[in-house]
C-alpha cells in the first residue's frame, strides 16, 4: 500500500463522509495518514441513482460533501471504460466493476468491505 494513492468504494465514501463507525479504524487511520484519496464519479452517478429512487438518503448532497471531505473526484476516462471490458465477470454490479477499472488503470488501492471484489487483479484494503 505504501505509495499508492486510493480510491474509495461508494459505501466506503460515504461512511467515511459521514464519520460511521461502519467503517473500519484502520481504513480511517491510513485515509489519515495518506491524506489523499479519490471518489470515483461513478459512484457519484450511483449515489445519485440510489437517491432518486429512494434507497438512499444523505443530509446534503454528495458532490459538497465529498469536497467539503477533502476527497478529490476521479473522471471517467475511456480507458476505464475499456479496462471494464477486460474483466471477468466475477461481479456484476456495473458500478464495482467500474471502481475496478479504475483502480487497476490509476494503480490506486481500492478501499471496499466487498470481498467479492478479491477475485480481481486489484489492490483492496479493508480491515
Amino acid at each position: 500500500m505504501k505509495g499508492r494513492d486510493f480510491l474509495l468504494d461508494t459505501h466506503a465514501a460515504i461512511w467515511w463522509m459521514e464519520a460511521s463507525p461502519r467503517l473500519p479504524a484502520a481504513c480511517y487511520r491510513a485515509l489519515r495518514q495518506r491524506g489523499f484519496a479519490y471518489v470515483s464519479l461513478a459512484s457519484a452517478w450511483e449515489v445519485t441513482i440510489k437517491v432518486s429512487l429512494g434507497r438512499l438518503r444523505l443530509a446534503a448532497p454528495f458532490g459538497a460533501t465529498v469536497e467539503a471531505s477533502g476527497l478529490a473526484f476521479l473522471p471517467l476516462t475511456l480507458e476505464h471504460v475499456e479496462e471494464v471490458a477486460q474483466l471477468p465477470l466475477h461481479h456484476r454490479d456495473p458500478f464495482d466493476r467500474m471502481l475496478v477499472a479504475q483502480a487497476r488503470v490509476e494503480n490506486l488501492t481500492l478501499v471496499t468491505g466487498d470481498h467479492r471484489l478479491a477475485a480481481y487483479a486489484v489492490h483492496r484494503f479493508w480491515t
